[in-house]
């Protein structure tokens, strides 16, 4: 069952089929080797080599899923620390704060309630995906069996709240924190891990009137599916700041590694527009800092960062990725369509508390509404994410290519092009016979006209 569950940044499946403690057991054994014989290889004889951070979410199955895994670990010869039910940034912050070997997060992020899978990080909170690990430890799971490790492994529980709490709550701006400026802001937990985060982190500060939607996160179940990217999810959310006249609101995801924002007419903000409005604080504290944002962004905030002084980075899609790409640019932020933001005062790893942070430190900084502050980067006309159904996915690729002979071409992800008045990235599934086609210009006519024209060579049009 491994094969279904192993995909190219997490380990995700439905359970118990075909994800089970079965495959917890062997996932946590091979997680535990790869990780401790890494640090071997890097040399590390502190107490901390031998340490693996276990988390996990809310989900009913997580649990079960969670002793298996920590079995197949202790097998292994790993030192676990559980931390119990933490949002997934927390054990990217417990992992370096521990010095720990590296840390898994049994969640199924915004997935409905049946799924379930595990998020693996290295030393340091390093992402491993496919490339950087995930494949190795596939194949030790595959060939795990109980009693073939040294079975001296130990396991302790430890609460690191007072320490998460304090990391965090060291970057709200002053006057938030006394309480001498207060933000009203709504919340949809999702009815995931944010129901446990925000109370922790921000419930006691002083300048944060929250108000809470859908923080029950008790039984596991979910009222709406717990993806801020699907408009519907939002709506809880919209209304809460309509009616109650609120600064901005927030949506989670599941695990609360990433988030949606609405401004104060409760209309939501574009994952770019939020990177580009967000970057200039960040430059203004650093000049001439590197901004990470993914190539499926908007122009505006290329221009925007080049224009406040910094150097725009284009990423590829995916938290892997992006998070390499802060490492080697050292970059303070970048950002992501799909409501990732990363941050290098959080390991260079995605959070949205942090991003929470960052979105109440720009309001008060800059003293008028969200919509006011987000108006100077909507210069552009954009598609969104539209999806076709393609059996010949590189073939679509070379037509392109063919028919725009004089545009300006670049493959970073997929293939990227500038047509002068229209431009577009078009980027392949990797599990899916699907095109992914992001296009913007300066109007929303050559918007349609474009999408039309690109249609009979990239497939047919699909909702997904």
């Amino acid at each position: 069952m491994l094969q279904k569950i192993f995909k190219a940044y997490d380990v995700r499946g439905i359970y118990p089929e075909p994800l089970n403690e079965t495959d917890a057991w062997q996932i946590g054994y091979g997680t535990a080797r790869f990780l401790l014989e890494t640090a071997s290889k890097e040399g590390r004889t502190d107490g901390g080599a031998r340490m693996v951070v276990v988390g996990r979410d809310m989900r009913k199955s997580s649990p079960s899923l969670v002793r298996a895994l920590k079995d197949g670990m202790i097998e292994a010869g790993a030192h676990v620390v559980d931390v119990g039910m933490v949002d997934t940034p927390f054990t990217y912050f417990a992992v370096n704060a521990l010095n720990a070997a590296g840390a898994v997060q049994t969640t199924a992020s915004h997935n409905p309630a049946q799924y379930n899978g595990f998020k693996v990080s290295g030393a340091g909170a390093k992402p491993v995906g496919q490339e950087t690990g995930l494949g190795a430890i596939k194949l030790i799971a595959e060939g795990a069996r109980k009693g073939m490790g040294p079975g001296s492994g130990t396991e302790e529980s430890r609460d690191l709240w007072n320490g998460y709490r304090a990391h965090l709550l060291a970057l709200l701006p002053k006057e938030i924190l006394d309480g001498t400026r207060t933000l009203h802001v709504v919340i949809d937990a999702s009815n995931g891990m944010a129901g446990t985060m925000v109370p922790q982190v921000f419930g006691a500060v002083k300048g944060l009137k929250i108000t809470p939607i859908n923080f029950d996160n008790s039984t596991g179940e979910f009222v709406h599916e717990p993806n801020p990217l699907v408009e519907a999810n939002l709506v809880p959310t919209r209304d809460g700041v309509r009616t109650l006249k609120a600064d901005f609101g927030v949506c989670f995801d599941g695990d609360a590694d990433r988030c949606m924002v609405v401004d104060e007419k409760g209309e939501p903000i574009g994952c770019d527009l939020l990177t580009a409005w967000l970057a200039q604080g960040w430059l203004k504290a650093q000049p001439g800092a590197s901004i990470v944002y993914d190539l499926r962004s908007t122009r505006s905030v290329e221009e925007s960062v080049r224009a406040a002084g910094g150097v725009p980075v284009e990423g590829r899609v995916g938290h892997v990725f992006m998070k390499q790409k802060l490492r080697e640019t050292d970059a303070p932020f970048g950002g992501e369509l799909s409501g990732h933001f990363y941050f290098g005062d959080m390991w260079c790893t995605d959070s949205g508390a942090r991003a929470f942070i960052n979105v109440v430190t720009a309001l008060v900084a800059a003293g008028k509404p969200v919509s006011e502050c987000i108006k100077p980067f909507r210069r552009y006309c954009q598609s969104g994410e539209i999806n076709f159904e393609n059996e010949n996915k590189q073939g679509a690729l070379d037509a392109l290519r063919a028919k725009y002979p004089t545009a300006k071409f670049h493959t970073l992800d997929g293939l990227s092009m500038d047509c002068g008045s229209w431009w577009a990235n078009i980027r392949m599934s990797n599990t899916e016979p699907l095109l992914r086609l992001n296009l913007e210009s300066r109007d929303a006519a050559t918007v349609a006209a474009m999408v039309k024209e690109l249609e009979p060579i990239l497939g047919h049009r699909v909702d997904h």
